[in-house]
């Protein structure tokens, strides 16, 4: 769903902050879609007495427009909050779920999404972190990974139509599930928004054809262990699985403490792994998330030499070959040194390309382009 540009936007919008007792970066991108469409939340301390060492980040991302996804950002965490009193465990999971039906039910009197003029919806997925308690929540497809003890300890689970519960409830209120799509078109059950698929007579919000209701789930901190939370849209999560996405995240940690260059890693990564939503995701170091290692660093140093010389060495052939041909070649290379984990060659491509560009004799207009590279997944 949704149309494509003719090459992928790469411009990324990033931030960064450290609070509380944890750090966080963030990348987000639009790539091959016409449109940006995500949003991103990112407080340390909140706006609440005995709240302050609280932090709240939340991705979210919207469909069919960018109205919902972009209020939700801004809105949110206050519903959420104007429900959480006093912050008990048992409060705040109550909240977050009460905060998630009230801003739905805010936003349906907007006049454009009320009269239909505006259609769009938007998941979200997101962590509230008190000094002792994990809170996560998502609804719809948007997901967050906990990675502790250098394992996947916890992820969300996406809330699709072909799941039996979300059937169940969508086939109660009468609609049909259609090539894994709500009456074939949503590929969410649950979002906030949306409100073409909230209309049914006699049907709480939470019954409806798709639901604001958000899934919660509390856990108890282990600051000894717990490394880091990764949120992320579908994006992301389309071409990466929860550990490959975990594993090459620790993989850049030990090279680089910048959390703007890794999130801009993952982005960049999924987009040459073949991604063609937009992509966004924020990463939230805990006090246990891994360090700059000397040895990561140095091997990573010298796989880049290495990339580069095999590249400058296709540039000594009787006619340059393609990038294609490049990266085809680097794929069954039998020499080459370990590659990130979770990230491959793909992870490698903006190495490989700037001595590619900078080598290749031939200029883009005279015909020859690699922005059809991005789309190609060969290499992933």
């Amino acid at each position: 769903m949704g149309a494509f540009l003719d090459k992928p936007k790469t411009e990324k919008h990033n931030s960064r902050g450290e609070g509380n007792n944890l750090r966080y970066g963030l990348s987000s991108m639009q790539g091959w879609r016409v449109e940006m469409e995500d949003a991103h939340t990112a407080v340390l301390g909140l706006p609440t007495p005995g709240m302050t060492d609280w932090s709240f980040f939340a991705v979210y991302d919207g469909h069919a427009g960018s109205r919902v996804a972009n209020y939700c950002s801004k809105h949110l965490l206050e519903h959420i909050i104007s429900a959480t009193v006093p912050p008990t465990v048992e409060a705040v999971k109550s909240g977050i779920r009460t905060g998630f039906l009230r801003i739905d039910e805010h936003m349906r009197s907007f006049s454009d999404l009320r009269n239909g003029m505006d259609r769009s919806g938007s998941t979200a997925v997101g962590i509230l972190l008190s000094p002792d308690h994990f809170f996560f929540f998502n609804c719809g497809d948007s997901r967050a990974v906990l990675y502790r003890n250098s394992q996947v300890c916890f992820s969300t689970l996406d809330h699709k139509p072909c799941n039996p519960r979300e059937r169940e409830r969508i086939q109660n209120a009468g609609g049909s599930v259609m090539i894994q799509r709500v009456n074939g078109s949503l590929a969410v059950s649950r979002a906030l928004g949306d409100y073409d698929y909230k209309c049914v007579d006699g049907k709480g919000p939470t019954e409806q054809l798709v639901s604001p209701e958000p899934s919660v789930f509390e856990m108890v901190r282990a600051p000894e262990q717990d490394q880091f939370v990764v949120l992320a849209c579908d994006g992301i999560w389309d071409v990466m699985s929860n550990e490959e996405l975990c594993e090459f995240v620790k993989s850049r940690l030990e090279v680089s403490d910048d959390l703007e260059r890794v999130c801009n890693e993952v982005v960049d990564t999924c987009l040459h792994k073949g991604s063609r939503d937009n992509m966004s995701i924020v990463l939230v170091c805990l006090p246990s998330a891994p360090k700059v290692s000397e040895e990561a660093v140095r091997k990573d140093a010298e796989l880049n030499k290495y990339l580069e010389s095999r590249v400058e060495a296709s540039g000594c052939e009787v006619g340059f070959p393609d990038l294609v041909t490049v990266m085809r070649n680097l794929s069954t290379d039998g020499g080459m040194p370990t590659l990130p984990p979770g990230g491959g060659l793909a992870s490698k491509r903006n190495v490989i390309e700037a001595v590619y560009n900078r080598l290749n004799p031939y200029k883009e207009e005279d015909g020859v382009s690699t922005s059809d590279l991005h789309s190609h997944k060969s290499f992933a």
